[in-house]
């Protein structure tokens, strides 16, 4: 016979093993800036459905992370909730997980342990890419989306999270995800028309809204050749 008190004690003890087992409390960021399908007619965002040809900033290619795991080098970046004062671009140092300092040349941001920069023409297709990271399920997706804002660069600088709201050039549903029940690691992704801009190298800003005023951003330098 179990005595309650036993009964109660596991109760508790599951409980407290429960509540301390690591939680999944990432957020999302790009994965990919140039997303390149196997086959166009039959997108698919999964690893074995294409393959990546552009990242972000100083994204880290050679670590050989599995898709959606980067969160274990910190790859998101949350925003100051005030555009006024918000960081567009993530600047922690040296080294690799949210790092997304501007280099000088911004090539040597790509390459090497980095991913490929992004080379693009006007009217081209982009496709970016995104973990889901839990958050493509309902109660996350009331005018939840991906806001991509296009923006030359100035002086060698990134420009200000205010200047870069005005030159938004798509919004995406970030719970166009593939089919799955991993709610955490389902690969997702939207794509959007290159507009017109003049030859050279522009500042792009993938920057999502997981709660209201809650933005989480990943940046890339691309360049239009065309």
């Amino acid at each position: 016979m179990v005595l309650k008190s036993t009964v109660a004690f596991i109760a508790v003890a599951t409980l407290a093993f429960l509540s301390s087992a690591p939680q999944s409390e990432a957020h999302s960021w790009a994965d990919c800036i140039d997303w390149k399908f196997k086959d166009p007619k039959k997108p698919r965002w999964n690893d074995d459905g294409g393959r990546c040809v552009g990242y972000a900033r100083r994204y880290p290619v050679s670590l050989n992370l599995p898709f959606g795991t980067q969160d274990k080098v910190y790859r998101y970046f949350q925003q100051d909730a005030d555009p006024r004062v918000a960081i567009p671009c993530s600047n922690r140092g040296d080294g690799y997980g949210s790092n997304e300092t501007r280099s000088t040349p911004v090539s040597e941001a790509y390459g090497g342990k980095f991913g490929r920069m992004t080379v693009t023409t006007v009217g081209d297709t982009l496709c970016v890419r995104w973990p889901a990271k839990n958050h493509a399920i309902p109660q996350y997706l009331i005018d939840r989306y991906v806001q991509i804002n296009l923006s030359p660069i100035r002086n060698g600088k990134d420009i200000s999270q205010i200047e870069l709201l005005k030159n938004t050039v798509a919004k995406l549903d970030f719970a166009n995800c593939m089919p799955g029940p991993d709610i955490d690691l389902k690969a997702c992704g939207g794509c959007f028309k290159v507009p017109r801009r003049t030859p050279g190298t522009y500042l792009l800003q993938w920057r999502w809204m997981l709660n209201q005023g809650q933005w989480y951003s990943s940046c890339a330098d691309i360049k239009i050749t065309k």
